[in-house]
């Protein structure tokens, strides 16, 4: 069973919003940092944003001032607030613990932005 589930991705127009949920069991807090992971066809997974359990954020330079990161602990719920996108945003999201755990991860939500 997966350990997070994504949602929220869809198609969307270049300069479009678009706000992704990460569902994720209540172990997920015993970690130091949670962050959004996307990968591109033919492209590496890589790190978008985390969150630290102090609430400190940090971005990937090719989505900062766009990417906001933010959690509902009640909830155990991770979202990515995407504003201003682009072509080169389209990528399938996924949310894991950072470092990434391979037990955790989920089948992501894609997000294709395309005019």
């Amino acid at each position: 069973q997966a350990q997070f589930v994504e949602s929220g991705g869809d198609l969307v127009q270049p300069g479009g919003s678009l706000k992704l949920s990460c569902l994720g069991s209540s172990f997920v807090l015993r970690f130091r940092s949670v962050g959004w992971f996307r990968q591109a066809p033919g492209k590496q997974r890589e790190l978008v944003a985390n969150i630290l359990d102090t609430g400190t954020t940090d971005y990937a330079d090719s989505v900062k001032g766009r990417f906001t990161i933010s959690r509902d602990s009640a909830s155990n719920t991770l979202y990515l607030q995407m504003n201003n996108v682009s072509p080169e945003d389209t990528a399938i999201y996924y949310c894991n613990s950072d470092p990434p755990l391979a037990r955790l991860w989920g089948q992501g939500t894609q997000v294709t932005v395309s005019s």
